[in-house]
């Protein structure tokens, strides 16, 4: 993933399932990758800074999620570096509350083409904001846990810890 915007921010937190780099920008949270996920960006030119107000509202509400004080994130995203048809599918997965999941069939449907399956399941690996847009609730027809870009042990982990 190529980031379009001229200046990137990063940081990076512990997680009791590894390591998460979190990138901004100053229109908001535009990254947040496990270490040696699927799909990394180029980073190319991104500046480290562990104080930038969205890098620091992300860590202390992903730390409070992993730590089971929170299902849902109250922070301003930047999904503008994807294509149009991507970010209508990452704002549709916004909308499955913690503790749910559902289908990719259904997922197509919601962002309004049900025959395009394949398409949302390419958008939803390309998910640049793990957690936080829920790509793990998204299972496969018949329930399974089908890929994810941080792993599987990873998106098991979480529907665990959304469960309780």
């Amino acid at each position: 993933m190529k980031f379009k915007s001229k200046v990137i921010y990063t940081s990076h937190i512990d997680t009791p399932l590894g390591g998460i780099t979190m990138a901004a920008t100053d229109q908001g949270l535009a990254g947040v990758w496990f270490d040696q996920q699927r799909h990394w960006p180029d980073t190319t030119g991104w500046q480290t800074k562990d104080d930038h107000p969205a890098l620091v509202e992300a860590g202390a509400q992903l730390r409070d999620y992993f730590a089971g004080k929170r299902d849902t994130f109250d922070m301003k995203l930047d999904l503008s570096h994807g294509t149009a048809f991507q970010q209508s599918v990452w704002q549709a997965l916004l909308a499955i509350p913690a503790g749910k999941t559902m289908s990719y069939g259904a997922l197509s449907a919601n962002v309004g083409n049900p025959a395009a399956v394949r398409a949302v399941g390419a958008a939803v690996g390309r998910n640049p904001i793990s957690v936080i847009v829920p790509c793990h609730r998204v299972l496969g027809a018949d329930g399974s846990l089908t890929g994810y870009a941080g792993g599987l042990h990873r998106k098991t982990a979480l529907l665990e810890l959304e469960a309780k």
